[in-house]
């Protein structure tokens, strides 16, 4: 599609409103249009709700699946689809089991462990009804729990995969399809996203459009979840269930496999329709209360096996959690806050640094750039006097955010750089400790926090790569107490980019990735840093347990004049010229079914 071009744009505009004008000298006419144009939005509102729920219908074409059903595989996998059986109702056994023999691909072994009492012995006669040599069935001589049932399950197995399956859950006839081809690429562990649905598969209540591989993510909460598949050779790598974690056993599991796992691969399309119903976890985490003790006990295992130490706590939403990491020493951390004038916003960030942080160990660098007002230089000579190891030093060049930051970082003597804008003022006491907790891992690059405007608005939970063409920051808008889409906002995570608003970084890693770009004079230089620390191998960590208010105007004429436009434009095309193998390939913190139109994590 060509765009209009400026002239085209303003003379469509003028049309319009010609139009408008004539129109509303016939009121009656008018008015009929007025009505034709609502009716056309509502249909297309539904037409829309249409099309999203096409991306997770549960059938599929009869082209389609001869299409599938005639693709070859270098390796033709066998999956061993493992169901642990406990007084299953008939109408969702039937639904469950025929969910896995309408599977495109064929290449599969279903094993069913039945752990069902006398009173549900329906269960063992219907399985045994059915003539198909790929179910392999086998009546347990009492229930052992959920794990040990799971691995009788597994010592069935014949396959070169295991899958995971829930008793009373639906796969989508292309699930082992599409995993097949990623393995064929060389996955060890794959995942799906999933959806939820409360009686027929059209109603769908939850869709789960998850993350690429993000550890952080998922030492927050279970987000792989369904639908799981592993090589059996992991699996004998890690060993299997684990009784001790019985209501949590999937998620003890899948944090052991993905410790060990070389390639993880998601599959980005919802493969795994998640009943809910009054028995299960998907209606209501307190049908099984025991599910978030063994969910922590899991957590605290899993950090002791990567030699991390620290205390699982629970997080805001049921079934997610915060790990408080120990902090090793007393590292000095280096603040540098740029600051032309603005006096009472610098005095508001620094009171609140001061007077609120529990962490002390931290110097300031003020960095003067080009101040017009008598009153800043005299307040700068208060503050050093007011606040402790606070210092001012002078960038005497134009404004520059990149290169001002730069030139501070040089000067720093912190183990530690953060970043911090001068219109920041501090929520949390303990907002140096939830950054560092992070920022001292060796795996990780840089720290981001969660940022309000000053209604208690969201202005930054992290940042997405491609949102709006570049970047933008997710959950914008959103009210504070908002968890966000499937709890994405009350979680620490891994992502793509945060705002260096507010950005803790290692000084070796600054120094190793050569900084903040110093063509990104004001847009662009932080999602730019935070690319070339990825790309240097170092996770982001956004945490929402360091909150902050940030005083930029939701209504902040950003680029107002020609001048402006022009160096905006030429940072937009500098990060896509950049960056253009990673935008096209679209963020993987992010999900391709999800809008890069707003920040509301809305379908796309």
């Amino acid at each position: 599609m060509f765009e209009k071009t400026p002239v085209q744009e303003k003379s469509f505009k003028g049309f319009l409103k010609r139009l408008a004008l004539r129109l509303k000298e016939h009121p009656r006419v008018f008015a009929f249009v007025r009505f034709f144009i609502v009716a056309l939005r509502k249909i297309r509102r539904k037409l829309n709700r249409l099309v999203g729920g096409f991306t997770v219908r549960y059938k599929i074409s009869g082209r389609r699946r001869k299409r599938e059903m005639a693709a070859t595989f270098d390796k033709n996998v066998k999956f061993s689809v493992v169901v642990p059986l406990y007084n299953t109702p008939i109408k969702f056994l039937k639904e469950m089991i025929n969910s896995v023999r309408n599977q495109t691909y064929s290449n599969w072994q279903l094993c069913l462990a039945d752990g069902s009492d006398g009173e549900h012995a329906y269960v063992g006669e219907y399985v045994k009804g059915i003539s198909d040599d790929r179910i392999c069935y086998k009546k347990l001589a009492e229930n052992k729990g959920i794990a040990d049932n799971t691995n009788e399950c597994i010592a069935m197995a014949e396959g070169d995969f295991i899958a995971l399956f829930d008793h009373d859950d639906l796969l989508h006839p292309s699930a082992l399809f599409e995993m097949a081809k990623a393995i064929d690429d060389g996955a060890d562990f794959v995942y799906t996203d999933e959806v939820t649905f409360v009686g027929k598969t059209r109603n769908i209540t939850i869709y789960n459009f998850k993350p690429d591989y993000s550890p952080d993510t998922l030492r927050s909460y279970n987000y792989i979840c369904h639908f799981t598949a592993f090589s059996k050779r992991l699996l004998d790598t890690v060993g299997g269930f684990n009784k001790e974690y019985d209501g949590s056993q999937d998620y003890d599991l899948i944090l052991r496999l993905t410790e060990k796992a070389k390639n993880i691969v998601h599959i980005p399309k919802a493969l795994y329709f998640w009943r809910s119903h009054k028995a299960s976890v998907a209606s209501d985490v307190s049908a099984k209360p025991y599910v978030v003790e063994s969910a922590k006990k899991a957590l605290k295992a899993h950090i002791e096996r990567l030699g991390l130490s620290g205390r699982v706590e629970d997080a805001v939403v049921p079934t997610t959690y915060k790990i408080q990491y120990d902090i090793t020493g007393e590292p000095l951390v280096s603040i540098i806050i740029p600051n032309k004038d603005h006096t009472d916003d610098l005095e508001k960030c620094l009171a609140s640094v001061y007077s609120k942080s529990t962490y002390k160990n931290f110097e300031v660098i003020v960095v003067e750039n080009n101040s017009t007002e008598e009153e800043t230089f005299k307040y700068y000579e208060e503050a050093k006097l007011k606040y402790n190891n606070l210092k001012v030093i002078v960038w005497e060049s134009g404004f520059n955010y990149s290169a001002i930051n730069n030139f501070a970082a040089k000067q720093a003597t912190g183990e530690y750089i953060l970043l911090l804008n001068n219109d920041i003022e501090v929520i949390t006491p303990d907002w140096l400790e939830q950054m560092l907790m992070f920022a001292q891992r060796k795996d990780v690059g840089a720290v981001g926090v969660k940022l309000y405007y000053d209604d208690d608005t969201i202005q930054h939970a992290g940042v997405i790569v491609g949102l709006g063409g570049v970047a933008g920051h997710a959950h914008k808008y959103f009210a504070r107490e908002n968890p966000g889409y499937m709890a994405r906002a009350s979680i620490a995570q891994n992502l793509s980019a945060c705002t260096a608003a507010c950005l803790m970084i290692r000084k070796d890693v600054y120094d190793e990735v050569g900084g903040l770009e110093e063509g990104y004079a004001v847009a662009f230089n932080d999602i730019d840093f935070c690319m070339k620390i990825r790309a240097a191998g170092y996770l982001i960590v956004f945490t929402p347990f360091a909150e902050f208010y940030h005083y930029e105007s939701k209504s902040r004429g950003d680029e107002d004049t020609p001048e402006k436009r022009a160096r905006f434009n030429s940072e937009v095309f500098r990060f896509q010229d950049r960056w253009g193998k990673e935008l096209k390939a679209g963020d993987p913190y992010y999900n391709p079914n999800l809008t890069l139109d707003s920040e509301d994590f809305s379908l796309r």
